[in-house]
């Protein structure tokens, strides 16, 4: 293939490629917490990292991570505060990244001009640093859910249930809030502040329709979302397309397809078995 013949879609799918491995297990657990909005709000806070990393005259991709793993601890610290209401730390902590995001790039006018890369995403925004940390996120989330798969299936499930057989709960849900804040911060190159949470989400949502266990769902979540990068940054680079809303419509179309592909086996099914009634009564009435 032609594109693999630049330097930059070698780090773009390379890029993809980890973050198409971790994003969908991450959001197989997020999806099972019910903390799916968690991704898409310190995606927000990742950006007023970048935009302060700009403003300071730092590195933003380090300072976006920082900023999105910090994020995360406070959304976790928040969440044992309003216990009843869980919905409320993301709403606070989305409204204070976007707030923060909005006033840092009003100060540098010339900020929000460099913006739209990490809004959509862009191929050659991947930078040998980006790709450093995305393979870090990457090994980080290999060891995490590797050597912590069963507390984490108890804790993903059933977090009461979990602290009452003697599990570290808290400290199993700290690890966990700074693994999200690193996927997020990590995946927003290849898809976008907008879109980060398609990547985390679709492949996870898709792969809980159709898997019939646990590891079956990561399985298909990891499959369903190296097939949506590797085909959407392809066609991203051949329609000169934004990578995160052509990878974001790919995993869409998966999920079409898949819901529709249910509907026609259920409808199969359900013939069949009409059908085996209807031979079944006309035997009996012979046979009478």
């Amino acid at each position: 293939m032609a594109m693999l013949g630049y330097e930059f879609m070698q780090r773009a799918f390379w890029a993809g490629g980890l973050i198409g491995v971790i994003g969908p297990v991450l959001g197989v657990f997020l999806m099972l917490r019910r903390q799916v909005l968690m991704a898409d709000t310190l995606s927000h806070v990742s950006l007023a990292g970048v935009a302060l990393g700009s403003f300071l005259k730092l590195n933003p991709a380090l300072s976006g991570f920082a900023m999105a793993i910090v994020g995360a601890l406070v959304i976790e610290q928040l969440r044992r505060v309003y216990r009843t209401y869980t919905e409320v730390p993301v709403a606070i902590i989305m409204t204070s990244g976007l707030a923060l995001s909005v006033v840092l790039m009003s100060l540098n006018p010339n900020l929000s001009k460099s913006f739209s890369s990490y809004l959509f995403g862009s191929i050659v925004a991947v930078s040998d640093t980006q790709l450093r940390l995305i393979a870090v996120a990457a090994a980080v989330g290999i060891i995490f859910f590797v050597g912590l798969r069963r507390p984490l299936y108890n804790f993903a499930f059933d977090e009461e249930t979990a602290a009452v057989s003697g599990m570290r709960v808290s400290l199993l849900s700290f690890l966990f809030a700074v693994f999200t804040g690193m996927t997020v911060a990590a995946a927003m190159p290849v898809v976008g502040v907008l879109l980060v949470s398609a990547l985390i989400v679709l492949p996870a949502s898709i792969a809980l329709r159709m898997a019939t266990g646990f590891l079956a769902a990561m399985g298909i979540a990891v499959v369903v979302g190296l097939s949506g990068v590797f085909s959407g940054l392809a066609a991203s680079y051949y329609l000169n397309t934004p990578p995160g809303g052509t990878i974001a419509l790919i995993l869409i179309g998966f999920l079409i397809m898949t819901v529709i592909f249910q509907k026609f086996l259920r409808l199969q099914t359900r013939r069949s078995i009409q059908k085996i009634n209807r031979n079944r009564s006309h035997k009996n009435y012979e046979e009478i």
